[in-house]
């Protein structure tokens, strides 16, 4: 089980990211559609918004996947991944009060807080294939 589980973990985070990328070339496809724009809106200071936020996301997300899953350019799709996360995970604090009113997590904000799972496992994935020597014990 040790032998297979880290490309098991990486293909599954590749297929995830697959999946929700190329939603998002379809419009009113994704859920996560508004945040998506909002985020990167925010993030861009202006440059990129509405549908191009979102396809620009999609975009990435698909490559993204795509490198986990075929493991080519592994390492520049893990560079993508880190920042990828770090949009991801901006919503928890550039909108905490939309995402947490009166202290409880909307939809949204299980949305994003779930990404938490995902970043971890990227973590696990990047630090084998920069060379760390993953053990069970």
């Amino acid at each position: 089980m040790a032998r297979h589980s880290i490309r098991v973990l990486q293909t599954s985070l590749g297929v995830v990211f697959l999946a929700f990328g190329v939603l998002k070339f379809f419009p009113g496809a994704s859920p996560a559609e508004g945040l998506v724009e909002r985020t990167v809106d925010t993030l861009t200071f202006g440059l990129v918004s509405g549908q191009g936020a979102v396809v620009l996301t999609a975009i990435l997300e698909t490559v993204i996947g795509l490198t986990l899953v075929t493991g080519v350019f592994l390492r520049a799709g893990l560079v993508v991944l880190a920042g990828a996360l770090a949009g991801i995970m901006a919503p928890l604090v550039l909108f905490a009060g939309d995402l947490f009113p009166d202290g409880l997590p909307t939809l949204e904000a299980q949305y994003v807080f779930k990404d938490i799972v995902l970043a971890a496992a990227a973590l696990v994935i990047g630090a084998k294939a920069l060379g760390a020597r993953l053990e069970a014990r």
